[in-house]
């Protein structure tokens, strides 16, 4: 099993692009949810199941780091990295590289799980999203040597 974080390819349109001709500062985050979603649905967790148990994933705080210009034509590999800790919040890191390896920017979310009937953070967001992948791993979470996730 790879120990890279996943990752999804996309190209730069122009519709993406400010008066500049570089990609526009909130594309990067519309890059960096793309690339979340992508990540979710691999792991197997369905939005859907999830949003009618009552729980909606919600960005509570994002930082960007602006590395090098991405311009139009350019192709990106946007990765999504999941970081777990104690609490009702977690970490999600994402790389943005040019396929001739440049770092464009590099992003980190505060997010969190909420409770559509409460509009409170849900506990233990971890354990929510680990009982609902089929693929764990793909969120951070560590597998048994034996493969299988408990």
């Amino acid at each position: 099993m790879s120990s890279d974080p996943f990752s999804v390819r996309l190209d730069v349109r122009l519709y993406d692009l400010d008066a500049q001709l570089h990609v526009n500062g909130a594309v990067y985050h519309q890059y960096a949810d793309h690339a979340r979603f992508a990540c979710v649905q691999a792991a197997g967790v369905s939005v859907d199941e999830l949003i009618a148990d009552g729980m909606g994933p919600v960005n509570l705080e994002t930082v960007i780091h602006y590395r090098a210009e991405l311009r139009g034509g350019d192709t990106v590999d946007v990765s999504c990295a999941w970081a777990w800790r104690p609490g009702r919040t977690y970490e999600v890191r994402h790389v943005l590289r040019r396929i001739d390896g440049t770092v464009a920017a590099e992003l980190k979310h505060v997010s969190g799980l909420l409770d559509l009937r409460t509009r409170r953070l849900v506990r233990d967001p971890a354990a929510e999203w680990r009982r609902r992948a089929v693929r764990p791993e793909l969120l951070g979470f560590a597998v048994p040597s034996d493969g299988y996730s408990v």
